[in-house]
């Protein structure tokens, strides 16, 4: 000490930091009031901005009284400037966790606005943040006179070898970072991979991808098996799908009565069932002559996959009950069974349900 220490610097440096503690609680209350205002508003960039300042403000008042504190202080020079250096580090701390918030947020924004990543940011917060806390610890070490060339050496040779121990790891980042990238897939979307999972993409972080089964259950699936594997995404280029059901008329049907059933029945279910896409325009398509009935396709538009399911069983009740009204059938296959005794075939029409009638057939072979 330059001289010795007195009451009334005790004094001076204990009123220092008790106004910095009052500073620092008042400033809170007043940013805590105007965050209350900032979300009333249209913009978000206020409630960020206020809630950034609600950490850093109180903490570097806080701070500056206790720097004060130091300078009333009978301190040597040695002492003093070690006291600024750790108040220094200590707003650099509070700092760099208010810009960590920040940034991650202002990336958490961006990435949900932009079609590439909608609804799944994690995987680019998680990398935002590490980089700035990470700078902002080498700024710490800096200022308390760490030199910080010896770690950025070790961390550039002792890389290699945490690349080599995190190979899996590092392959799922990336691999994620590359699905996000190259827009294949997004949250949200519906996907089913060759080995048979499928269902709405959750979330894509920084190791695997979560997806969640129309059951609800989640499947947890790493981000290179994601990438590396064939997989149909139902929600790409658009949600809206098409739905084929395969359906078929006896032959003593009038096609053109069939048709003009079925595409009113499309209309009236596209228009009523939640779900169906209104605009949709009915296709009705025969394609082949059956054993018992003419096939054909219908396709119906859905709004995405979840909603077939709900769109085929109201299409199919209702087409059933309007083939029924208009006197249109719906045959059920015929097979025709040859029996041969002796040199005198036996012919019995034979339908599924007609299994009495093949048991006396052979009642009258025997016999």
């Amino acid at each position: 000490m330059n001289r010795s220490l007195e009451l009334h610097d005790l004094i001076g440096a204990g009123v220092a930091l008790v106004a910095g503690l009052l500073a620092g609680l008042l400033l809170r209350t007043l940013l805590r009031w105007l965050g209350d205002r900032a979300s009333r508003t249209r913009w978000g960039g206020d409630d960020m901005i206020v809630d950034a300042l609600r950490t850093l403000v109180p903490w570097a008042a806080f701070a500056a009284g206790g720097a004060v504190a130091a300078q009333i202080l009978p301190l040597t020079e040695r002492t003093g400037r070690t006291v600024n250096m750790v108040l220094t580090a200590f707003v650099i701390v509070a700092a760099t966790l208010t810009a960590a918030r920040v940034i991650t947020g202002l990336v958490r924004t961006v990435a949900q606005s932009r079609a590439a990543v909608a609804g799944s940011a994690t995987i680019f917060v998680n990398i935002t943040r590490v980089v700035v806390l990470a700078m902002g610890f080498l700024v710490v070490l800096q200022t308390l006179g760490i030199s910080i060339a010896p770690l950025l050496t070790a961390l550039g040779v002792g890389g290699l070898a945490v690349a080599l121990a995190l190979q899996d790891t590092l392959a799922n980042l990336f691999a994620g970072v590359h699905i996000l990238a190259s827009k294949t897939v997004q949250p949200g979307d519906y996907i089913r991979l060759s080995s048979g999972e499928e269902g709405y993409v959750v979330d894509i972080n920084w190791r695997n991808t979560v997806v969640r089964q129309l059951s609800n259950n989640l499947v947890i699936i790493p981000n290179t098996q994601l990438s590396g594997t064939n997989m149909t995404n139902f929600s790409r280029p658009e949600q809206e799908m098409t739905l084929t059901v395969l359906a078929g008329v006896g032959y003593d049907s009038d096609l053109e009565q069939v048709e003009r059933v079925t595409v009113e029945v499309v209309t009236e279910v596209m228009k009523d069932v939640e779900g169906a896409v209104p605009d949709h325009e009915p296709l009705v398509r025969f394609h082949t002559f059956g054993d018992s009935r003419i096939s054909f396709n219908v396709i119906l538009g859905v709004g995405e996959f979840s909603d077939q399911y709900r769109i085929k069983h109201e299409f199919i009740k209702r087409l059933h009950q309007r083939f029924r009204a208009e006197g249109i059938g719906i045959p059920s296959p015929v097979r025709t069974v040859a029996l041969t005794q002796g040199s005198a075939p036996v012919i019995i029409p034979q339908q599924r349900h007609g299994a009495e009638a093949l048991v006396e057939a052979f009642d009258e072979l025997v016999l």
